[in-house]
């Protein structure tokens, strides 16, 4: 079954096209799909649509076989929902605040059963005020979690956050999708929703540029590896060790290529290394990513004519 399906969905903003017919199928399972773009590609309008709180100009939409414009209140009884900022009540503590959104459904789980699966049992009775960035994400996390959602719809969960706090999220997601839930991510984070994501979608300008695995996506790139190492004994110049790469310079004692085929660079140092009687003391890859993958298809985005986006469109 298809737990989510998105056909032709378009969304007008007066004169302004935030989505342009956009198509989307996600399948059930324990998957984490990661939703990119840059600011006013549309992100937020498609999540928006997606949860019911904003409605479509024109398309289709399917979301746990219910069309989020009709009924919405039953659908989100059906998902967890990270919104961009939650507003909490500071004066609540943490253990009462989940009692309350927990009274929202009909069936939610108790805050002791919720507090660990959040790391938040030592701040059970702290008010939320006295929170911490991650301790606050975390709690919208469980406030998500309550009523043992379907779907998982968020919306940059780890925005401004700082490396351990920005693990800590995603080890709870890596959990959710072990236990066979859908997540749907929009981030900023392209390093997170590589690491993370089974599945990218990047939107551009109200249209969908990518969608694939991060290793399907990270194959599409141009970009150029980049290869580091280091020899003993090599009686060839450095000019002439690879010569299917771009020799560019040294980095310490290492010596830095450029290659469009990183397969064949490592295939010739393995030959240049037998030939010359020396010794590989360290190597080192980098493969273009989906950062290359990203920068690439936003550069290409249009900046004018009659689908341009302006602040209006989110």
């Amino acid at each position: 079954m298809d737990i989510i399906r998105v056909q032709g969905l378009t969304r007008d903003y007066g004169a302004v096209r935030a989505l342009r017919g956009v198509d989307i199928t996600i399948a059930g399972g324990g998957q984490i799909v990661g939703l990119l773009g840059p600011n006013g590609a549309g992100k937020t309008t498609l999540v928006e649509i997606l949860e019911g709180l904003r409605t479509r100009t024109a398309g289709s939409v399917e979301v746990l076989g219910l069309d989020p414009a009709h009924r919405p209140e039953v659908l989100r009884a059906r998902l967890g929902v990270q919104l961009q900022a939650t507003a909490f009540i500071p004066e609540l503590t943490v253990r009462e605040t989940l009692k309350l959104y927990g009274a929202l459904y009909p069936r939610a789980l108790a805050p002791a059963a919720m507090l660990p699966e959040v790391d938040l049992v030592d701040k059970a009775n702290a008010r939320v005020s006295t929170l911490s960035g991650g301790q606050k994400q975390r709690l919208a996390l469980a406030m998500a979690m309550l009523h043992e959602p379907d779907l998982f719809i968020l919306d940059e969960p780890t925005s401004g956050l700082d490396p351990i706090a920005r693990r800590q999220i995603h080890e709870i997601l890596k959990k959710l999708r072990a236990a066979g839930k859908t997540i749907l991510i929009s981030s900023h984070y392209l390093d997170e929703i590589e690491t993370l994501a089974d599945r990218v979608i990047i939107l551009r300008a109200g249209e969908i540029v990518a969608d694939g695995t991060p290793m399907e996506l990270v194959a599409r790139a141009a970009g150029r590896s980049t290869i580091w190492f280091s020899v003993e004994g090599a009686e060839v110049t450095p000019e002439d060790f690879l010569p299917g790469s771009d020799f560019e310079g040294r980095d310490g004692d290492l010596l830095r290529y450029g290659t469009s085929d990183p397969t064949l660079a490592v295939m010739q140092l393995a030959d240049a290394l037998r030939a010359s009687n020396s010794r590989l003391q360290d190597l080192r890859l980098k493969r273009p990513t989906l950062e290359d993958l990203y920068v690439q298809l936003i550069s290409a985005a249009p900046v004018d004519g009659p689908h341009a986006l302006n602040a209006t469109a989110r």
